[in-house]
């Protein structure tokens, strides 16, 4: 009767030593700037212009619920910690492949859209994070 005792012990041991590497996505930005959309000092540059980034672990779950991205797992495989960073970098290196160099330029991003999925299998989990958004311009 005690052997299964001790092999449970042992295991729950195991696995809380095991899940020590995790990775939060749970981001938050905000602005102090405040802007007048009511006026005609803008143009539309760009719709739905997307950046996604990727990370892979082993022996963990992840889930997402808006852009709240949770991972647990053992080890990254693959991809960048820094999902959200990522992303964001992404979608301005889209934007500038479809509509020029950023800089110097009045812009910024509205309608801001997150998207989280996970892939969960028995050994290996992949969370996704998409951050889709409009770009605008501020004429002078």
């Amino acid at each position: 009767m005690k052997k299964p005792v001790e092999k449970l012990l042992a295991m729950a041991a195991l696995v809380i030593l095991l899940s020590g590497c995790a990775s939060s996505g749970m981001h938050m930005s905000s602005s102090l700037t405040n802007v007048e959309l009511s006026e005609a000092n803008y143009r539309i540059v760009a719709r739905s212009v997307a950046g996604e980034a990727r990370a892979g672990y082993i022996l963990g779950a992840s889930f997402g619920v808006g852009m709240y991205a949770q991972v647990f797992g053992v080890a990254r495989v693959s991809g960048d910690k820094a999902l959200y960073k990522t992303a964001m970098d992404n979608l301005w290196s889209n934007f500038e492949a479809a509509h020029g160099n950023v800089e110097g330029r009045n812009l910024a991003l509205v309608n801001l859209r997150y998207d989280v999925e996970s892939l969960n299998l028995l050994v290996y989990t992949q969370p996704m994070l998409t951050i889709q958004a409009d770009v605008i311009e501020f004429l002078e």
